[in-house]
């Protein structure tokens, strides 16, 4: 038996990187899942994103591990289109137990001097890393309410949602520290909201991770022109980035009985980062 037997797992950015492996971990533990990307490219964005061929790979994968999975593609800044994908989860999958709003995007701008594109910028990050976070919530929750079996909701954060990041003199990328600061408040109201219907609420603080947000030329080039920010980027441990699957095995954790009076918890899976 499973940890997740019979469950179903709503995950948003399951197209690739950690959603995908999310995906599949919540699949070894028996989940059935329901598996949410844009697939598509956002111009604010300075790297390429997942693609519907993306997502059609991660529920091959969910495939393998004989669980029934339910792929859309939605924009999570957009609630009409979540809550579409909710609707049709309860319709085709019965239940909805599990939520992880893994979607998110870094911007990275060099450019500091044209206001009007770091304006924009800071509208697509704050738009999918917050905005999508309170849509993916408000979208899946009423389905966990009124089916009246609890639930568990995992918010992706980051150990920029608990210590200011940046290089000195730098001015324009705050949207990503803001936003998954602001993750943590979504967590913390709807953690105190929902726990009369026995739904807990928590957040991850990964550190860097390896997936193709740290790993991709753009975000070289960043780093490169400012030095500063690699110093800051390092962790206690000896390891400069984890694995998907390290971030994944605390997702399944939070998401099963074995966290059962576990919630309104910020949880570093940091390597000692925000100990520094």
């Amino acid at each position: 038996m499973g940890q997740l037997d019979g469950k179903v797992a709503f995950i948003t950015g399951a197209g690739r990187g950690q959603g995908r492996s999310h995906a599949v971990r919540l699949a070894e533990a028996g989940a059935d899942i329901v598996a949410i990307d844009l697939c598509a490219d956002i111009p604010e964005v300075s790297y390429p994103l997942a693609t519907a061929a993306d997502l059609a790979e991660t529920a091959a994968l969910v495939e393998k591990e004989g669980r029934r999975v339910l792929t859309r593609q939605a924009d999570v800044r957009d609630f009409h289109q979540l809550r579409a994908a909710a609707e049709d989860a309860i319709t085709e999958l019965g239940r909805i137990d599990v939520v992880v709003a893994n979607a998110g995007v870094a911007g990275m701008v060099m450019d500091f001097e044209d206001q009007d594109w770091l304006g924009q910028v800071w509208d697509a990050v704050v738009g999918v890393n917050l905005s999508g976070v309170w849509n993916t919530v408000r979208a899946t929750a009423p389905a966990m309410i009124e089916a009246g079996r609890g639930g568990s909701i995992v918010l992706i954060s980051s150990t920029a949602g608990l210590k200011g990041l940046g290089a000195r003199g730098q001015i324009g990328n705050e949207g990503y520290s803001a936003s998954k600061h602001g993750v943590v408040g979504l967590m913390r109201t709807f953690a105190n909201s929902l726990a009369e219907h026995s739904i807990r609420v928590n957040t991850i603080h990964p550190t860097g991770v390896r997936t193709a947000m740290i790993e991709n030329e753009a975000m070289e080039q960043f780093l490169a022109a400012f030095p500063d920010a690699v110093s800051t980027l390092t962790n206690l441990l000896p390891v400069e980035v984890l694995d998907a699957n390290d971030i994944s095995d605390t997702v399944v954790f939070l998401a099963s009985d074995a966290a059962k009076y576990i919630t309104g918890v910020t949880l570093p899976v940091d390597a000692g980062f925000t100990a520094k």
